[in-house]
């Protein structure tokens, strides 16, 4: 059997694989924020959703530059420069603290986010090169199952650090801190050995890389899915703890124990579902996985008041969506990573990235259904979103198909 990680790569990969760590904490110390700035500034859910405006909106502007600087430089060099803006961003939480503006906020969030953007964009691919196209989107899930590590850590900060003493000064001590550790690993990174990855030969043209991925159904498809499964996400996470704290009554603390193990069960199941494709292909198994979580969202819509069955259902969305967007990705680029002209993946690596402007776009129109309609309903959303998902699912599994035949 072919191996999945070639030696010469472990350490590079181990590395690289830390990235998706980081930028799993900061989306999801991000979704706490909603419910933190909720209090301290008594907003609206709609309101505080732009917090999410700023950080996915951010990552939609950041995915093309970072995609043209990885194909100048290096995808090294493009993971540094994600780390530099990932810290600035963290930084600057303290002169928002003390200006007390949201505004502040929203653009330390967009800077830092800017950061994350510019990791994902390099690291995904990066991880793709690595040894055979073959085994490429099992490769991608193996560094994605370190994201919600990241989104672990990131809610344990959030729960101990945020919420319990909820605060502009807890806020930004937390994120300034986490600023001064990812300038240590900023550091680390600027002297490890790393494969290039630069682009071997010459070089087509930007429009022409468009023009070819654009006449490409599976990627063109694959970018509407993975904007579809972002907005699903970020929703589902983002009113995770609204929704908790409004079925029984808790604390934003005591809810977000909630969202930790829905994080936990998402974890765990990205490295079953990694298991599971020694045997079953990503697409079939994104099959399963979408119609598994469209069931689970229409629970919480129609589950109001069930108590321990409804915060079930919350948890098993997590768990049964944890494949998608490593999937979506895998599948969208395998064919052109190991086609006549791989270099076209680094620009396609940008479009699924910028697809991530789902949760901008998508979670303040469910901070508009939760305001006007109750967040049960607004769950409606994430449904909808889950069945886009599925249906890309069923059309990469009938495409493959009709090329074997």
């Amino acid at each position: 059997m072919m191996r999945t990680i070639e030696r010469k790569y472990l350490v590079p990969f181990a590395l690289v694989t830390s990235m998706f760590l980081l930028w799993g904490l900061a989306n999801n110390m991000t979704d706490t924020l909603l419910a933190a700035f909720k209090r301290i500034m008594s907003m609206s859910d709609t309101q505080t959703s732009f917090i999410q405006f700023a950080f996915y909106g951010s990552y939609f502007c950041f995915a093309l530059p970072a995609a043209l600087f990885i194909r100048r430089k290096s995808f090294k060099a493009g993971i540094i420069l994600g780390l530099s803006l990932y810290a600035l961003g963290a930084i600057f939480f303290i002169p928002a603290a003390y200006s007390a503006s949201y505004g502040f906020y929203l653009v330390a969030i967009y800077i830092m986010a800017g950061g994350c953007s510019v990791l994902e964009t390099s690291a995904n691919p990066y991880i793709l090169s690595m040894g055979s196209p073959e085994t490429a989107t099992r490769r991608l899930n193996i560094a994605q199952s370190f994201n919600p590590v990241g989104s672990i850590i990131g809610i344990m900060m959030s729960k101990y650090f945020i919420l319990d003493d909820i605060s502009l000064y807890s806020i930004s001590g937390t994120y300034a801190a986490l600023g001064l550790i990812l300038i240590g690993i900023l550091v680390v990174m600027l002297f490890a050995k790393m494969p290039t990855g630069r682009d071997n030969g010459q070089q087509d043209g930007v429009r022409e890389s468009f023009g070819r991925l654009l006449a490409n159904r599976i990627y063109r498809r694959g970018v509407i899915a993975q904007f579809f499964y972002v907005g699903a996400q970020i929703g589902v996470w983002s009113f995770t703890i609204r929704l908790v704290m409004q079925e029984t009554d808790w604390t934003e603390a005591e809810a977000s124990t909630v969202y930790l193990v829905s994080i936990i069960g998402h974890c765990l199941s990205r490295f079953v579902y990694t298991w599971l494709m020694k045997w079953i292909a990503p697409a079939r198994l994104l099959i399963v996985g979408g119609l598994l979580s469209t069931v689970s969202t229409l629970y919480v819509v129609i589950g109001c008041g069930s108590g321990n069955f409804l915060l079930l259902a919350i948890i098993f969305v997590s768990t049964f969506m944890s494949l998608m967007f490593p999937t979506i990705y895998g599948l969208a680029l395998g064919d052109i990573a190991k086609g006549e002209h791989p270099n076209d993946s680094k620009i396609g690596a940008s479009g699924l990235i910028m697809a991530i402007l789902g949760g901008a776009v998508l979670t303040p129109m469910q901070g508009y259904i939760s305001d006007n309609f109750g967040v049960y309903s607004s769950y409606l959303l994430p449904t909808f979103c889950f069945m886009v998902v599925t249906a890309y699912a069923a059309y990469v599994t009938r495409h493959f198909a009709k090329s074997k035949v």
